[in-house]
């Protein structure tokens, strides 16, 4: 199990609401913290774990957790 620093949730949001607000996010935290990102719309869970990884950070997973929501865990770099 990972200790997770901070949660963003984005459920309810659409793109590119959820990707701006990861990335503000990320850039907020510090290295080696932890995010669990919420999202419940298809495309950022995509989009958003392409751009963090672009950005040098790690995502550790990303999972369907329900029938259209998923959860990003980020490693913050």
């Amino acid at each position: 199990m990972v200790d997770i620093n901070d949660i963003l949730d984005c459920r309810g949001e659409v793109c590119p609401y959820p990707d701006v607000k990861s990335k503000r996010k990320v850039k907020k935290m510090g290295s080696g913290e932890i995010l669990k990102i919420i999202i419940d719309y298809p495309l950022s869970a995509e989009r958003i774990p392409e751009t963090l990884k672009s950005m040098g950070n790690e995502v550790l997973s990303v999972d369907k957790v329900g029938n259209s929501e998923w959860e990003i865990l980020v490693k913050i770099k």
